[in-house]
């Protein structure tokens, strides 16, 4: 190889040495500027680049990593493996497919009911039934998450399954075809010719068992078979509104009848004829329970009538005393004058209290108190004159000649009260008696052994006469056995 010249003209030896390659001729450029032919100058081809480093390790740990960090995650929201609810298994799920799962299993869980009929087919769906699949399913993943894996392969949990009732009856009522027979309800209506209310009794229905279908799909679902075959058996079936349950009603809707009114206090002031009373009402069988209403319009017509027989003025008393103010006897009691007040509502309440039972209305009413008329008594017996004289408020009622007691027997002196009455009796008439009366009328005792009373066998008064009593004709003695109380005073004296 030639030598190179630079710029500078100076030359260079050969610095590689052996056979100029077709690639070193091809590359070589003339020097600008230059004339000599023998003179050439070559750009030197650049070096190759070494080859990069592979990072495979790089691209191939990514992935892997991704896909762990995904697991990491899923073990956080998904149910451990091995879990099973009632024989469903939600291992490898979330709550919300759990609780999927779940309901959808028992919708499909079929029971075959072998009737004379034939065999039917009543699914968890027909029956209504349901379980809390999302409270179950969250119970499931907070006892056996994925991430815990000492929870993988545990027990069953159980779940609490409940039906529609009323679908419940009609897939059973299906299911027996013609052999069912539907129950008959109590019912209860007032009857005019007792006046009373009377009870119509229930009529007991046939059917297959509620109990035994619903157990059948319990044990279908929790068992994880999903389906299972049972003996339809039939069975009574009981009305909802049972004769007991509409006797119970009658005994109250009677006893409301015995007791309605409108009242005062206790007093019942406006007693409802019982018939009347049952217009306003309404019973009705409510899902096997009796339902009482009443119509307020039709009680408004007996509250309009209330203040013509609830309205009365005051009645004063009247009570006889002894002189010292203490009550002997009410001759007139007293009565509160009363109005009725406002009544604009009386009718819708009354209904409202009806329904609940209730027949006795407290009517609102406005009290007038009464007087009270004291009529202080008292007698007083004059020996000397042989008078005696009523007195009232110390005025003279009466005052009449009398018989007292002979000398011999006389008639005590002193005050006294009166403390016994006798309509007829014998006087004397014992064993050692000196005399003997018979049926002496109205005695009135206010001494020992001492009495008013009629005399009928003699007409002397003015003059002693007894033994010991005080004699009067027979209507004085009626009068003051009539008048004077007991504890009316009494004094004797001369």
């Amino acid at each position: 190889m030639k030598g190179l010249s630079f710029a500078g003209g100076e030359r260079v030896t050969d610095l590689v040495t052996g056979p100029t390659s077709q690639a070193e001729t091809t590359d070589a450029v003339p020097s600008a500027g230059s004339g000599d032919d023998e003179t050439t100058t070559y750009a030197w081809a650049p070096e190759e680049p070494a080859p990069k480093k592979r990072r495979l390790g790089l691209w191939i740990g990514i992935p892997s990593a991704a896909v762990a960090i995904a697991a990491v995650a899923a073990s956080l929201i998904l149910i451990a493996p091995g879990t099973a609810v009632a024989g469903v298994p939600v291992g490898g799920l979330t709550v919300g497919g759990a609780a999927d799962a779940l309901q959808s299993r028992l919708a499909s869980t079929t029971i075959e009911v072998e009737t004379p009929a034939g065999t039917a087919q009543i699914t968890g769906a027909d029956l209504g039934a349901s379980v809390d699949a999302r409270a179950l399913a969250e119970s499931a993943f907070a006892a056996h998450p994925m991430w815990n894996i000492t929870q993988w392969n545990s027990a069953p949990m159980e779940a609490e399954i409940t039906v529609d009732p009323a679908l419940t009856e009609q897939a059973l009522r299906d299911a027996a075809g013609s052999a069912y027979s539907a129950p008959v309800d109590a019912s209860v209506a007032f009857d005019a010719a007792s006046a009373s209310y009377t009870t119509t009794p229930a009529i007991e229905g046939q059917g297959l068992d509620p109990a035994t279908v619903t157990s059948a799909l319990e044990d279908a679902f929790t068992s994880g078979t999903g389906r299972t075959t049972i003996d339809g058996t039939f069975v009574p079936i009981e009305a909802a509104l049972t004769t007991a349950e509409a006797d119970a009603a009658v005994g109250q809707l009677n006893g409301m009848l015995d007791t309605v009114g409108f009242y005062v206090g206790e007093e019942r002031t406006v007693p409802i004829d019982r018939a009347v009373a049952a217009s306003w009402l309404t019973v009705t069988d409510v899902d096997g329970s009796i339902a009482l209403s009443a119509d307020a319009a039709a009680i408004q017509p007996s509250v309009d009538a209330l203040p013509g027989l609830v309205d009365r003025a005051p009645v004063n008393a009247t009570v006889v005393t002894d002189t010292a103010g203490n009550v002997l006897q009410e001759l007139t009691p007293g009565v509160a004058g009363r109005a009725v007040g406002d009544t604009s509502g009386v009718a819708d309440a009354f209904a409202a209290q009806l329904a609940t039972g209730n027949a006795a209305y407290q009517v609102p009413v406005t009290e007038t108190a009464f007087e009270t008329t004291t009529l202080a008594r008292n007698i007083d017996v004059n020996l000397s004159s042989q008078r005696a004289t009523l007195y009232e408020n110390g005025q003279v009622v009466y005052s009449w000649a009398i018989s007292s007691g002979l000398s011999g027997t006389p008639t005590p002196t002193g005050n006294f009260t009166v403390f016994a009455h006798v309509r007829m009796q014998n006087m004397g008439c014992g064993p050692t008696s000196s005399y003997c009366t018979e049926d002496v009328p109205w005695v009135t005792y206010f001494a020992p052994d001492i009495a008013f009373h009629g005399a009928y066998w003699h007409n002397n008064f003015g003059s002693p006469m007894s033994h010991g009593c005080v004699n009067m004709r027979i209507s004085e003695a009626k009068f003051v056995f009539d008048w004077a109380p007991n504890g009316t005073p009494v004094s004797v004296h001369y």
